[in-house]
């Protein structure tokens, strides 16, 4: 599997950037993206509190907590080697970045060494061949640098090769004969041996310092996720009460609905009776005499009751824990 994977690269490129994966982390889902991009794309929906897949669009509640894949990391590694030897230049002639070979002429050829003495960067060829026309005579040399003027004493031309604890200052031999007699010097990589142990317990600080923010924001960020987390649940406890009571509310109104009809139907059921009566009665009343007035017919009006709740009152009353019901 891992000789293939690197023929398709398509499997291993990150669908934000569109480029090969770094740093290569999967999803709950299943796609696969740059630890940095798909960050980048789930901070902006950190106001949202929910984080979906670029791809699929699959939600994630809480924001997931991603690892790196370490196969694919190996197999984008296979690809990277692939491509770097397949577009690879001739291996000696010098790119940008490189320091040329000061001998080379026409084509240069990176440089290897530099020597401090001849001044001069050297590319594995012409280094063997400084080797050679000096045998006997053995040449500060060090790995090739293109600022070889700056490890040299102004001064005197010679390699520096002194630290001078007094002025905190790289010198050559000569200089502790002139300016920087009888001063508290060492050689240069005992300066650079006490250097280091400063250097290394300043780091170690920063470290701590680092350690103790790190940990600082990661509490920071579970404080943030707790107050996230109780507010929906707050949002969702809200929501259920309201929804009982907005229910509750219905069932009385269609109980004093009906409590209403009945009793409508009820006082209608009595009047219709006593209308009967009085029709009987005014329809005698009239044959015994005519000359009484038709009496008037009086109709009874119902009216319908709604009861109204104020919702500040409904929610004081809910939070005291009133029986609203």
């Amino acid at each position: 599997m891992a000789e293939a994977a690197p023929n398709n690269h398509e499997l291993f490129t990150c669908s934000i950037c569109l480029d090969l994966l770094r740093d290569p982390v999967t999803t709950n889902c299943g796609h696969s993206y740059c630890m940095g991009c798909i960050t980048s794309c789930w901070d902006q929906e950190d106001q949202k509190g929910v984080y979906s897949c670029p791809q699929c669009r699959q939600t994630f509640i809480p924001r997931p907590v991603l690892s790196k894949n370490n196969i694919f990391a190996e197999l984008v590694e296979q690809i990277k080697k692939t491509r770097i030897q397949a577009a690879a230049p001739v291996p000696c002639t010098a790119g940008p970045g490189d320091v040329e070979c000061d001998v080379c002429t026409g084509t240069k050829r990176k440089a290897v060494k530099s020597c401090l003495e001849c001044l001069v960067s050297y590319c594995e060829t012409h280094y063997k061949v400084h080797n050679d026309i000096h045998p006997g005579r053995k040449h500060k040399v060090v790995d090739a640098t293109g600022q070889l003027q700056e490890r040299i004493c102004t001064q005197h031309e010679k390699p520096l090769e002194i630290f001078c604890r007094t002025d905190q200052s790289c010198v050559c031999l000569l200089c502790l004969v002139d300016e920087h007699k009888g001063h508290d010097t060492v050689s240069a990589s005992a300066g650079r041996r006490e250097k280091q142990t400063h250097l290394g317990q300043t780091q170690s600080k920063i470290q701590q310092r680092i350690q103790e923010r790190e940990k600082e924001l990661k509490e920071l960020k579970k404080a943030v996720e707790t107050l996230k987390s109780s507010a929906q649940t707050a949002v969702q406890d809200s929501v259920r009460i309201f929804t009982e009571m907005i229910r509750s509310i219905e069932r009385r109104r269609s109980e004093v609905k009906e409590l209403i009809r009945d009793q409508e139907k009820a006082e209608v059921s009595q009047a219709d009776r006593l209308l009967k009566q009085l029709e009987q009665e005014i329809a005698e009343l009239k044959r015994r005499d005519a000359e009484l007035e038709q009496l008037s017919h009086t109709e009874d009006h119902i009216h319908f009751l709604k009861v109204t709740v104020d919702d500040g009152l409904l929610v004081h009353r809910m939070f005291e824990g009133t029986d609203l019901c």
